[in-house]
């Protein structure tokens, strides 16, 4: 099984690389991070250094935005809803 998701893990980061190297003019305007916390809190704040990575190694303006409401439903549904464009991109809790 864990062999099965190392696999799987691979895959992704593989194909993820290679769309990188297609898309040689990604990011050409800024990139929204939703946070679906209160602004303070700890998701909020590594998404703000986190965020602050991203602008510097990508050159690009990263808008962090806190969309707040219904125990985190309120801003991944607005990520949901985001054009599957690479512009949006939702940071929060892994519940496992």
């Amino acid at each position: 099984m864990r062999l099965s998701r190392f696999r799987a893990s691979l895959a992704v980061v593989l194909s993820l690389a290679a769309s990188a190297a297609a898309a040689q003019n990604y990011p050409n305007r800024p990139i929204t991070l939703i946070v679906p916390f209160a602004a303070g809190g700890p998701t909020d704040v590594i998404s703000r250094i986190v965020g602050d990575h991203m602008s510097k190694t990508l050159g690009q303006q990263l808008v962090v935005e806190n969309v707040v409401g219904a125990g985190g439903t309120t801003g991944t549904a607005r990520a949901k809803r985001a054009a599957p464009d690479g512009y949006t991109i939702e940071i929060g809790r892994a519940h496992v």
